[in-house]
């Protein structure tokens, strides 16, 4: 890490990346990387904690990511470069194991987050066109996402453009459900505003917060464009809490609909939440063609995650904080094939001992730890001066994201944490394995 930042400090040893990303085109990828296949997955899941009133768990999730987002807005202004939370908490530190853990974990829940959405791609959204056992489908799903992966980013960063874009279209046509609900009166708002029966209303929301948090994230991922985009010191963070935003209402517009259109139980009970509400919308929509969408949504979140997962195995190896051999690139694709590889294991071993809810939740604990570290880097490096102006969060927020995932994180039961810690043990012990091969060589050079 360390030498990878001093090579990134150091003006004129490479081009500067072109500064392409307009305000409006980082607003849109902030919108694509957050709206992606969790919403599609997780309705009912959702419902099943807090009862009817999925929204207020969103509402709740919403609010609790603005904390970090503060955190982010600062950070990437202050340091508008590539290298995301990683590079930030370096800069705090100077701890490199610790950095190479915060990187890990990242790396990580892109994994766990993938692996959630390819069974849920196994689930009711498939069974509208064949039916089959959800663990196999999903393990033959995440071999051909890795396929992708390793054929080209070119054609991945493609086949992301066009599902995002398809995927959004998704959630405006649930919207439009809605909307034709109230109208004609086919819907119960009222079912919208009940909450889980034995329950207390914020224990229940609470709980529903820690799982929703898992469709409001994907903002942490554009400070890795910071150095592509224009004027990142005044854009970045309008284009950030823009993106967050704007998710957020479309979130809490599909989650009100899906309870005043479904009942929560159905919902609960279902792996495609969302086509039930296309099966029961007052207008014609044929399920197999929701269904379709759901499909091309989860899609592209598995790619994106995988994609994103296996680019920093890549870089951790090439910046020699893990073994030499992540590093590989295949010689005629021009990927990291030996990082994809050990990514798409790890989903395997994820998909097969985990279900929905399991994976999504682990992947909220990993990253729920990085976002601690991170608004605690802000005010670590408040007493880092730069020369140009930057956006600066109120001091309370900080401190309120890290409280607030700390309590967001007692939420989680022992076996995600176990899911999670294990996955961490992982990363420490090729961390050591490729400290103890840096010494052996180190020793024999001398």
């Amino acid at each position: 890490m360390e030498a990878s930042e001093a090579r990134g400090e150091r003006s004129g040893e490479h081009p500067a990346l072109r500064r392409a990303v307009t305000p409006l085109l980082l607003l849109f990828f902030i919108v694509g990387d957050m709206v992606g296949g969790g919403i599609y997955a997780l309705v009912g899941e959702v419902g099943a904690v807090t009862g009817g009133a999925i929204w207020s768990a969103f509402l709740l999730a919403l609010v609790l990511a603005l904390f970090t987002a503060f955190a982010y807005a600062e950070l990437v202004s202050k340091y508008p470069r590539a290298g995301g939370a990683a590079s930030y908490v370096h800069r705090a530190f100077r701890a490199p194991f610790f950095t190479f853990m915060v990187a890990f974990a990242v790396v990580m829940s892109g994994v766990t987050s993938a692996s959630a959405l390819s069974i849920a791609f196994g689930g009711d959204y498939l069974a509208e066109f064949i039916a089959g056992p959800t663990v196999a489908i999903a393990l033959l799903f995440i071999l051909v996402v890795a396929f992708v992966n390793f054929y080209g980013i070119r054609e991945s960063v493609t086949l992301n453009a066009i599902f995002t874009c398809i995927e959004l279209g998704g959630l405006l046509l649930i919207v439009l459900i809605g909307i034709v609900a109230l109208a004609t009166g086919t819907g119960e708002p009222a079912r919208a505003f009940e909450f889980r029966e034995g329950v207390s209303v914020p224990l229940a929301v609470l709980a529903g917060a820690a799982l929703s948090f898992y469709a409001l994230i994907g903002f942490e991922d554009s400070v890795n464009v910071a150095e592509e985009v224009q004027n990142p010191q005044r854009s970045f963070p309008r284009a950030l809490f823009g993106g967050i935003l704007l998710a957020g209402i479309i979130y809490l517009l599909v989650t009100f609909t899906a309870a005043m259109v479904v009942p929560v139980e159905r919902l609960a009970g279902s792996s495609g939440p969302l086509l039930e509400v296309v099966e029961a919308s007052p207008l014609a929509v044929p399920t197999w063609l929701f269904a379709l969408i759901a499909l091309f949504a989860l899609s592209n979140g598995a790619l994106i995650n995988m994609i994103m997962a296996s680019r920093l195995v890549y870089g951790m190896g090439d910046q020699g904080v893990m073994p030499s051999v992540f590093a590989r690139v295949h010689p005629l694709r021009r990927t990291p094939w030996v990082s994809i590889l050990f990514t798409t294991l790890i989903a395997v071993g994820l998909i097969s001992t985990g279900d929905v809810g399991d994976l999504a939740s682990t992947t909220v604990v990993l990253l729920l730890l990085v976002f601690v570290v991170v608004n605690a880097t802000v005010l670590v490096l408040r007493r880092d001066r730069v020369e140009h102006e930057h956006f600066r969060a109120p001091a309370v927020f900080p401190v309120l994201g890290i409280l607030v995932c700390l309590g967001l994180l007692t939420q989680q039961e022992p076996d995600v944490w176990l899911r999670a810690l294990v996955l961490l043990v992982i990363g420490a012990a090729l961390y050591g394995v490729n400290y103890l091969a840096t010494r052996y060589l180190d020793r024999r050079g001398a």
